[in-house]
């Protein structure tokens, strides 16, 4: 049950606040054996559970990332390799893969975008942890203006991008030597 089918139900006094407190408590996670999916983090944050796929099987990346689509249908996967996107595609063929951020997502959009991130790095190295910082900002409905190459090594490079940097509410600095 929703969140919002409980607390319409306490109202109409069909449910007891000590029910609705148990039913919440029920419905906070789904336990799935290898995992406890928090199906409601998007309630309480705006935003729902993100999926960190390194150290996962190819199996449990689906089957995880299934799930939290059929909960929300707005799941974003991070350091996914080509193979758990196959078979994240498989069951979920909305889904989209980001090769240099290595994300897997549905649903992006439907987030109305406010603010601005800079996402700047040092080197062209930095890019795919760039990239990832990048579709986590847009997912989570920021505006991203990606600043590459701009480390001290060339500091002309990063004197020249201060006007873009400066206009962003919050800044990532990537630079991973």
């Amino acid at each position: 049950m929703l969140t919002k089918e409980v607390l319409e139900k306490v109202k109409e006094g069909s449910l007891s606040v000590e029910e609705a407190m148990e039913e919440l408590k029920q419905a906070s996670y789904e336990n799935i054996g290898y995992a406890r999916l928090d199906t409601n983090r998007e309630l309480r944050t705006g935003f729902p559970e993100v999926i960190f796929c390194q150290g996962k099987t190819t199996e449990q990346a689906a089957q995880i990332f299934r799930k939290l689509y059929e909960k929300s249908g707005l799941v974003l996967a991070t350091r996914a390799s080509r193979e758990q996107y196959e078979a994240i595609a498989a069951l979920t063929p909305e889904a989209v893969y980001q090769e240099a951020a290595r994300t897997v997502m549905v649903g992006n959009g439907r987030i109305p975008q406010i603010g601005l991130v800079a996402v700047c790095t040092g080197g062209t190295a930095d890019i795919p942890v760039a990239e990832e910082a990048a579709v986590t900002a847009e997912m989570c409905g920021a505006k991203v203006e990606r600043i590459y190459d701009v480390g001290v090594a060339g500091l002309h490079r990063l004197l020249d991008a201060l006007p873009e940097i400066r206009k962003a509410n919050a800044v990532v600095a990537v630079a991973g030597m």
